[in-house]
């Protein structure tokens, strides 16, 4: 019994020593999470409150990308000439040529130093051009020179443009890049550190989704550029048909044609009159002049030789 007794003794001993050493290790692995931000190695019950803390890094991380974006990396407000213009435009022509007119656009295209994006064009059993449809590529500070230059090349039938600034859209998005990398960073730091296989998965979910969020912001960022750069400008070209020449024929020779030939002359009659009466002004001015003090003396002159035939008498 007194063996028995001992033996029981010395297995309580060691299992109060046991439990012991290991609650004072699952307090340093405690210390440890909390002083270094660290994620360490479960060991037993300490493995959800570890996962937990891990969570908590991923959780302060995000605040402290939130804080970036809201303080630190904030742009200062940009000039007038560094403003994100989106400018896109519209021409529908016409012209007896069509092919002539599609020419004259590419023309207008390589001056500007522009590209054609898209050009659908239709021809008729001859092989003549009747339609055409082009996207042009023009670079945005040379946008209105180049709409000018379009209406002209045939008859214009009408023209629309319309600009957009993006100038905070692009500031914005250029800033959530920045710290989103900076994020991605941070969180790859934190899964070289990690040795639970929870905390692994728990934080490449997350590498994982901010990675994507990057891969979407940058695409925003290059349809941004790519838009503010160059504008786009869709024309039109269109062959004037037979019916069409014949009906604009028709009133050129009717009512039409009469009324306006008959503008065409009274306005020519109008310019040829001012022209007239521009030149005969001065001479008009001075004639009164010298009118104004010679016309007593003209009176003066009539009236002697009929005054002199009366005295003879």
């Amino acid at each position: 019994m007194r063996r028995t007794l001992a033996a029981v003794a010395a297995a309580s001993l060691l299992a109060l020593s046991a439990c012991s050493s290991a609650g004072d290790g699952e307090s340093d692995a405690g210390g440890d999470a909390g002083g270094t931000a660290e994620i360490q190695a479960p060991a037993g019950a300490a493995a959800p409150s570890e996962a937990e803390g891990g969570r908590a890094d991923l959780a302060r991380d995000s605040l402290y990308d939130a804080d970036l974006a809201s303080s630190g990396d904030q742009p200062d407000q940009p000039a007038a000439d560094e403003r994100a213009i989106i400018s896109t435009g519209n021409v529908a022509l016409r012209s007896p040529d069509a092919a002539q007119a599609l020419f004259d656009v590419e023309k207008v295209v390589d001056r500007f130093q522009g590209e054609v994006e898209q050009k659908n064009t239709e021809t008729d059993k001859s092989g003549e051009v009747v339609r055409s449809r082009l996207v042009l590529r023009i670079p945005s500070d040379r946008f209105a020179e180049a709409m000018t230059a379009l209406e002209g090349t045939a008859d214009l039938i009408s023209s629309g443009s319309d600009s957009k600034d993006v100038t905070t859209q692009v500031l914005d998005v250029d800033i959530r890049v920045r710290v989103q990398r900076r994020s991605i960073e941070r969180i790859a730091l934190l899964l070289d550190r990690a040795e639970s296989i929870r905390d692994i998965v728990s934080i490449e979910a997350q590498l994982s989704q901010r990675q994507a969020d990057l891969a979407s912001l940058e695409k925003q960022q290059e349809v941004l550029a790519d838009q503010t750069s160059m504008s786009t400008i869709s024309v039109s070209v269109e062959r004037t048909s037979k019916e069409q020449a014949a009906t604009e024929e028709k009133d050129e020779a009717g009512f039409l044609g009469g009324l306006d030939a008959g503008w065409d002359a009274l306005k020519t009659f109008g310019v040829g009159l001012a022209t007239f009466l521009g030149a005969v002004l001065p001479w008009t001015v001075v004639l009164l002049v010298l009118a104004i003090p010679g016309w007593p003396l003209v009176r003066r002159l009539r009236r002697r030789p009929t005054a002199a035939p009366a005295q003879s008498s």
